[in-house]
């Protein structure tokens, strides 16, 4: 038995220095190829290699800002419209809508060379190249602006389904005997790994509360960059709270049991529209082929009999 222990003992002391040599001259490898880079001149290269794509990525940024300055700098009614939708899908970058629109032209007049590209290769006749760049060029236009209604309803059902929770959050803090904005704060930091929408509407709440904004008016701006009619009415609940003095932690109860009532009823809406739009598949693709596996053997048989008559 104690033969045993002491090889087992040697064989573990021979592993750890076999291992530690292994680092160390793994480490000295290491050192001994950075020193002929550095001999080598390939440090330098890399640098200037890095150097040169910091300087093209910082030219094409430059660039992309100058034209969504001057596409981006009249306050005009559409110029309000584009923003508020950067804003209901997210977006709140100070230059977003000079951007948007810029990368809608640039996007525009890549595709649209590219489908005179395509039209050269492939259509030799002048109006069709015509056509093919007027849609690569619409498409390229467009694009950006289907992508953007997306990300809004994308967002607008996280805000939905994200705000019930953060309700019973915020009513757990206020019957804990927080304040109503500690309470705000806290919701904000629970609802980020769960829900980053309604997280990130909360915390632009509590800094522009904290920038000297009344709550009111803060959460009046959050209703009106979502868009949300439950945020809408959650907001007027709030100020209308304050306004009377009535119990803030039965009010949010109230109002959470309201908004979990009225997701049930979308969720039994969408099941209800689900046979509708149901038909349309079946009429088109199931049941021309169940009447060839029901009707195909009867009218081969069909056919072989009367013509053998």
């Amino acid at each position: 038995m104690i033969y045993l222990v002491v090889v087992l003992i040697s064989i573990s002391v021979v592993l750890l220095v076999m291992g530690v040599g292994a680092a160390v001259t793994g480490q000295g490898r290491v050192v001994r190829q950075r020193l002929d880079r550095i001999r080598t001149g390939d440090i330098s290269r890399e640098a200037e290699a890095r150097r040169r794509r910091t300087e093209r990525r910082e030219s094409l940024q430059g660039m992309l800002e100058a034209l969504a300055d001057r596409m981006g700098r009249e306050e005009s009614p559409r110029y309000r419209g584009v923003r508020s939708q950067l804003l209901q899908a997210g977006y709140r970058g100070t230059n977003m809508v000079g951007t948007y629109l810029a990368v809608r032209v640039l996007l525009m007049a890549g595709l649209g060379f590219l489908g005179l590209l395509v039209a050269a290769l492939f259509a030799p006749d002048a109006s069709l190249r015509l056509l093919a760049i007027i849609f690569f060029g619409l498409l390229g236009w467009m694009l950006p602006f289907m992508v953007l209604k997306r990300k809004i309803a994308a967002r607008k059902r996280e805000l939905q389904r994200g705000l019930a929770d953060a309700l019973d959050i915020m009513v757990v803090c206020v019957e804990a005997g927080l304040g109503v904005n500690q309470a705000l704060i806290r919701v904000a930091e629970e609802m980020d790994r769960v829900n980053p929408a309604i997280s990130d509407e909360l915390t632009m709440v509590t800094l522009e509360m904290r920038a000297g904004t009344p709550r009111s008016d803060a959460l009046k701006n959050m209703a009106a960059r979502t868009e949300n009619e439950d945020i809408r009415s959650w907001a007027n609940m709030m100020i209308q709270t304050d306004r009377f003095g009535t119990s803030i932690a039965d009010s949010l109860r109230i109002h959470s049991d309201t908004l979990r009532d009225k997701r049930h009823q979308r969720a039994q809406e969408a099941a209800a529209k689900l046979t509708v739009k149901m038909i349309i598949p079946l009429v088109l693709f199931v049941f021309p082929a169940m009447f060839i596996v029901v009707l195909g053997p009867v009218m081969i048989m069909m056919i072989q009999t009367f013509g053998d008559m």
